[in-house]
Formats: C-alpha cells, structure tokens, sequence
C-alpha cells in the first residue's frame, strides 16, 4: 500500500508541484493550503509523513510543528527559503526530522522523503521488544519509547534514533559525521549542526541536568558518546 504525504503549503503552485513529483513516484498525497487544516488533517487522517511550510495563513508552521508534536511523532520535512537559518533551527529545535531549502530539486525531495520514510517504517520491524537499560532509563527497541520509572518521556523519532545509535555503541564516540550519515540516510545533505539541535532536545528529555549531562556526552573535537556506568566523566 502506497504511503500518504500530507503537503501543507499555502503557495498553490509549489504545493502542486510538490503533489506532481510525489506522486510520479507512487506515493499518495493530501494538499492543505492553511495552518489549521493541514493541523487537523496530521492528527486525524493517517498520514506517514509531512512535508510542512513555514509562512502558513491561520496557524504558521512552527505552531503546527509544536501542537503536532504534542500528540503524534510522524516524520516531518520543513520547507525553508534560501537564508532563512532561523526557520531551519526552530524547525528542528521544535521536533522537524529535516529541511528541504526552496528552491528545491526532485531527487533531493524524493531522497529524502524515502530516507525518511524507510527509517520510520524499518525502525519498527528491529529488534522486538528488545529492552536496554542505561543509567535510570528504560530503552524499550521494540515499540521505541524510553522511560524512567514510569514515566515515558515524549522523544521524536529523530531523537531517540540518535540516542539508541549512541547506545548500540556505547563506550564509543560517534561523530556529528556519522550521525548524519547512519542516523539521517546516506542521501542526507543537511550540515552537522542539524546533529547539534538534535543532541541538544535529546539531552533536555533524557538528562536530569542538561547543562551537565551525564548520559549523553561530548568529546571535544570527536563526537557524543553514552559512557558506561563506571567510566569517570571526561
């Protein structure tokens, strides 16, 4: 069964073209041209992934991006013009997967909207119901969700993609490099700053004390790690 791309982009003919290249390529596709409607249409239809405009009439992207965050943790594309880094920060700062910059190319799109796509479907047919524990968390692989205690802290697929890399590898420092290309797919074009945003979520849900983690770390110059319980912080 085709996946289902839900565009929300008030400027008809990007959107179109947009829905044109998508749907070329087999996906199915819903079209909101308002903040509210493409806001509705995320929580109640089901959708696989969003490609998400910014500048939105009634409700604006990064409103939409906050309050569908809240609830639903389906991937999500920004689309950003040329120089507006601030947008791509925010985005991603507020739980956005990626960015595509206008103006845009097929293949870039239908990259990474596959890349996307095959990690949030293969991410859940992993390694069932394999539990991983970590300091005081619980990382249940099987149905992704990390807990303490009882209680489940709400990570974006992103995050706890970076976060059980981290751990499959633990001991080891992984750079911002590696991260993008294993964690965000080959095709992934973005630069590593995006690893940076990323880390720095993961370590406000994750750490106690996020101004001095002790989970999810850094070597200078090298890379993040998740040290073994006995290691000394470094």
């Amino acid at each position: 069964m085709a996946e289902t791309i839900l565009i929300v982009e008030d400027e008809e003919a990007i959107a179109e073209i947009v829905k044109y290249h998508l749907e070329k390529e087999g996906f199915r596709t819903l079209t909101a041209y308002d903040g509210e409607t493409g806001l509705r249409l995320a929580l109640e239809a089901p959708v696989d992934l969003v490609i998400l405009d910014l500048m939105l009439p009634k409700l604006d992207g990064l409103e939409l991006l906050r309050r569908l965050r809240r609830v639903r943790d389906v991937p999500v594309l920004i689309l950003t013009a040329k120089g507006e880094e601030l947008d791509k920060v925010l985005g991603l700062e507020l739980g956005a997967d990626d960015y595509v910059t206008k103006p845009f190319g097929r293949r870039e799109l239908i990259a990474r909207v596959r890349a996307h796509l095959r990690r949030a479907q293969g991410k859940r047919q992993e390694e069932p119901r394999r539990i991983l524990r970590v300091f005081d968390l619980t990382v249940d692989l099987g149905i992704l969700v990390v807990r303490r205690g009882e209680d489940v802290l709400p990570l974006t697929q992103k995050e706890f993609e970076v976060f059980t890399y981290l751990l499959l590898r633990r001991g080891n420092v992984v750079s911002r490099e590696e991260l993008l290309r294993e964690v965000w797919g080959y095709e992934y074009t973005g630069d590593v700053r995006t690893v940076d945003v990323t880390i720095r979520r993961l370590r406000e849900k994750v750490e106690r004390d996020p101004a001095r983690p002790e989970i999810v770390r850094t070597r200078r110059g090298a890379g993040y790690y998740i040290p073994h319980e006995d290691d000394d912080r470094t």
